[in-house]
Order: structure tokens, then C-alpha cells, then sequence
């Protein structure tokens, strides 16, 4: 897939744009910036945007205030912003539903057309997980079992077309096992049952179960990664164990509407660029199991299509269906 649709809904906006007013981008941002996060208070996502937002406006000299408006997998605030008017006081951090949302569900805007990514700002590997005292020591092993049962073995989500179904879902297309996808309202909840044996596996964010395997109270049996885990050095990445090309991370970037000028798009990513160098932010959102990334709008834009198509790909041959 190509990146020409953000582009040239970017540069007809901005010709219009150009046409009504001239842009100003050394007076930018003159007010405060509202950082809209879609999904609720306290998760994964909001916790991050607020390491960043405190740190960006300190860069730009203007606060950044979240706004949290959760709902729909992220859809409800990405369509939020899609509406806004694009001048850069309007920002979206999203994640990795924003790419998977295309491929399960109509949705009230159009990922490529509607907004010009910014900036990919962290991402983090998923741990495949299983109970302490689960049989099963390697991917291998609950490969094989699955193999030799089909429908017998479980993997839990956060809920349905969340990335840890997806990572659930990519292991069954590319293994061709059948296991039966138990969705939940949230990570914790399938962290328990997971601990408990209620459910054999989960896909869990490392933010949310690095410290259960240090712990002793699950096992670690892969890394979604395309490295090994820093914090977890014996444990092998899922391409190591067999399923080569695997890597699935959990991302969080920031987006604004299609049409805000150029200008005000390459200040903002110099923004999240230098906040993303600094120590204090790296250790912060380390605490988190966040790595930083800062890429271009170009290589985020870029890789938005890449995961469109491969989860586009994984709905189809699953033949997965959401309400």
C-alpha cells in the first residue's frame, strides 16, 4: 500500500488552507493544545500520552490538555478529531486499534483521508503468557498440543479487535491451529484468569505482565518482538521459536486532521522528536515497558498502511467478525 492518499488529501487541504489564511507556523502553538486520547482514563495509552504531554508543553510553551474520550476501540475520539479544524491545536494519540478498526468495522472516517500522522511515539512487544503450572514450557509445545486438539486450547484478548486478539489471530493463520479466542473487558481481568488457568494463553501487553513473569506467577513462553526483550533476555521472540517473520507491538502515535499545514505538522514532529530524546521521558516511559520511537510523518504513515494490510489480511483468512 501506498502513503499517496495521505498525502494528497494533505496538500488539497492545505491549498485551501493556504488560500483562506497564511500560516504563521513560527507564531504556532499560541494557545493551548487539546491532545485527545481515545480511549479511557488510567489505561495504557492515556497513562503514556501524559508522560508525553506534560514534556511537549514544555517544549512548545503552551500546556497540552488530554482529553479523554474513550469508546468504540478508539473510534468514537479518532472521529472526534477527524472533524476538528485542522490547525494543530487538535491532536490525536492513538493506538494500535486505529489501525486494526479499518479492518473489522464502518467506521465514520477514513484512516488515510482524515488525518496526516505525525509521529509514531512508543511501541511494546506483547509476552505470550501462560499459568505457572501450565504444561507448556515453549511456543512449540502449545503449538503442537493445539495441533494435536484442534479447539481444545483458549486465548484470552482485552477485548474484541484489540491487538492481543489480533497476535491470537496471526498465530493461528500462520500456524494453522485452532484455538478459540475468549475476549474480556480489559486486561486485568484476563491477566487473572490466565494466572488461574481459566484460559491457557494470553497475548499480554509487557507494560501489564512483565511484572507477573518476573514474578513467578506466569510463564513466559515467546516475545512478539522482532528482538528479545531486554528484560526478559532467555525468553525467545516468537520468530526465534519457529514462526518466522512474527512481530506484533502494542504502538501509540499522534495524528492530526487531514489538512492542518505542513508547517504546523513538521513543528509538532520536531517537538515529539527532542521530548523523546530526553532522559527523564526514556525513563518514565520505560517504567511503562514503552520504547521510544519518533519516527517521521512519513515512515509513520508508512508503516499505518502496513499494519491496515496485515490486519486487513488476518480478518479475512480468520474470517473474524465483531459486533
Amino acid at each position: 500500500m501506498s502513503i499517496r492518499p495521505y498525502l494528497m488529501g494533505a496538500g488539497l487541504a492545505l491549498s485551501a488552507t493556504l488560500a483562506g489564511a497564511p500560516v504563521h507556523a513560527a507564531d504556532y502553538p499560541s494557545q493551548p493544545i487539546s491532545l485527545v486520547v481515545p480511549y479511557a482514563a488510567g489505561g495504557g495509552a492515556d497513562n503514556a500520552a501524559r508522560i508525553l504531554a506534560k514534556a511537549l508543553g514544555e517544549q512548545l510553551g503552551q500546556s497540552i490538555v488530554i482529553e479523554n474520550k474513550s469508546g468504540a476501540s478508539g473510534s468514537i475520539g479518532a472521529s472526534y478529531v477527524a472533524r476538528s479544524a485542522p490547525d494543530g491545536y487538535t491532536v490525536l494519540y492513538d493506538a494500535s486499534a486505529f489501525s486494526i478498526n479499518p479492518a473489522l468495522r464502518k467506521l465514520p472516517y477514513d484512516p488515510r483521508k482524515d488525518f496526516i500522522p505525525v509521529s509514531q511515539a512508543v511501541r511494546v512487544p506483547n509476552i505470550m503468557v501462560v499459568a505457572k503450572d501450565s504444561p507448556f514450557n515453549t511456543l512449540s509445545d502449545f503449538v503442537n498440543a493445539a495441533k494435536a486438539e484442534p479447539g481444545k486450547y483458549t486465548f484470552a484478548s482485552y477485548g474484541p479487535g484489540s491487538l492481543a486478539q489480533m497476535a491470537g489471530e496471526l498465530l493461528k493463520k500462520d500456524t494453522g491451529i485452532d484455538i478459540v479466542h475468549i475476549p474480556y473487558k480489559g486486561g486485568a481481568p484476563a491477566l487473572v484468569d490466565v494466572i488461574s488457568g481459566q484460559v491457557h494463553t494470553y497475548f499480554a501487553n509487557a507494560a501489564s505482565s512483565l511484572g507477573y513473569v518476573t514474578g513467578g506467577q506466569l510463564k513466559a513462553l515467546a516475545v512478539t518482538s522482532k528482538q528479545r526483550m531486554s528484560d526478559l533476555p532467555n525468553v525467545p521472540t516468537v520468530a526465534e521459536s519457529g514462526i518466522k517473520g512474527f512481530s506484533v507491538e502494542e504502538w501509540n502515535g499522534f495524528l492530526v486532521p487531514a489538512g492542518t499545514p505542513s508547517p504546523v505538522v513538521e513543528k509538532l514532529h520536531a517537538a515529539v522528536q527532542a521530548v523523546l530524546a530526553r532522559d527523564d521521558v526514556k525513563t518514565a516511559l520505560s517504567k511503562l515497558g514503552l520504547v521510544p520511537v519518533g519516527s517521521s510523518p512519513k515512515q509513520f504513515a508508512d508503516f499505518i498502511d502496513s499494519e491496515i494490510l496485515r490486519w486487513t489480511e488476518v480478518v479475512k483468512a480468520n474470517n473474524i467478525v465483531t459486533n
